[in-house]
């Protein structure tokens, strides 16, 4: 297998240019090429470039709304809503975030869900945005059915991740997890670069067998991290995205992966909170006596240094690419 190195700005000019030849506005393009890069830079490939080909084909094919403009409902003070028009996911957090930090802000406290969304990326770096603002922070969101419930073989449920971040010296700390025992982009992300095989342990088949094939592993179902209880937060999520922001469920939702049926109807909700009024002051120092427990036990480090190595990696030394996806990109872009 062949690679190539780009520099994070050439391929964010690539994914953007894709975007764009596929009938996604100028803007949209751009936050959306930029939240890819990202992903790629922190290590995660699989809501990084490989999505482009799906994406792509369904903002050609109209199941995405690549003109779509987010707007803002006001529903309380410390609430609104956001419709993303059935758009990619990324401009609606780009209008979200700003509104919400202001709101927490002022009050202490805010929400907002957003509902006609898309897929949405790392979760973390939503919340990540949050806390570099001084604020905690959580993100749910559903995804299209992937997961069965516990004791069951029929997907019910996405990989439904949940995401926390919190202001930390030097970085924000940033927790992020699928519901599942890897997100179904690293499935995704190997089959558009051509593998023939994932690791055991990741999915089974539509017939409810481990499988190491990723073609059929995207037919099948993604195991729930820690059997039971990793269901019961996918159930959790749901809630908190598909009932709390109006929209579809996991298994009403199209698929991420192709360019057929309606728009998926996603829904995620997002909540910051000012930790400086909640705890009278002193949520800086706690926050520095709990790193300063972690730097004392030897071993233990806190989540989250892995993706800020891949980020300084990437911004130095560029992003180490397939070739066959990059052709395929290309090619979408005009460029082949």
């Amino acid at each position: 297998m062949t690679h190539e190195t780009l520099t994070l700005e050439e391929a964010e000019a690539l994914a953007t240019a894709a975007l764009i030849a596929s009938d996604a506005s100028p803007e949209n393009a751009a936050s959306t090429a930029r939240a890819l890069i990202r992903a790629q830079a922190d290590g995660q490939g699989g809501h990084g470039l490989s999505r482009i080909p799906s994406y792509t084909a369904q903002s050609a094919a109209g199941k995405v709304r690549g003109h779509a403009k987010p707007t803002i409902e006001d529903v309380r003070p410390g609430l609104f809503r956001v419709d993303a028009g059935h758009g990619f996911a990324y401009p609606a957090f780009d209008l979200a975030l700003p509104e919400l930090a202001a709101r927490a802000r002022a009050q202490g406290i805010a929400a907002c869900t957003i509902h006609r969304s898309h897929h949405f990326g790392v979760a973390g770096h939503h919340c990540e945005a949050l806390a570099e603002e001084g604020l905690v922070a959580f993100v749910y969101g559903n995804a299209p059915k992937a997961m069965a419930p516990w004791g069951a073989t029929a997907p019910v449920l996405g990989t439904n991740p949940i995401a926390f971040a919190a202001p930390m010296s030097p970085a924000p700390l940033v927790i992020d997890m699928a519901t599942t025992t890897v997100a179904r982009g690293k499935i995704l992300a190997a089959r558009e670069a051509g593998r023939d095989s994932i690791p055991e342990g990741w999915a089974l088949g539509p017939d409810g067998q481990p499988t190491t094939d990723p073609e059929t592993a995207l037919k099948g179902t993604v195991a729930p991290m820690g059997g039971a209880k990793g269901a019961a937060l996918a159930l959790m999520v749901e809630v908190m995205s598909a009932c709390l922001a109006g929209a579809a469920f996991g298994t009403e939702a199209s698929s991420l992966f192709d360019a057929e049926g309606d728009a998926p109807d996603l829904g995620q909700a997002i909540l910051a909170i000012d930790p400086g009024a909640a705890s009278g002051g002193a949520f800086g120092d706690r926050m520095a006596a709990l790193a300063a427990i972690y730097d004392g036990i030897e071993g233990a480090r806190m989540p989250g240094t892995r993706r800020l190595d891949a980020r300084a990696a990437a911004a130095r030394d560029g992003l180490r690419l397939e070739t066959a996806l990059l052709d395929r990109i290309r090619a979408i872009a005009g460029q082949g």
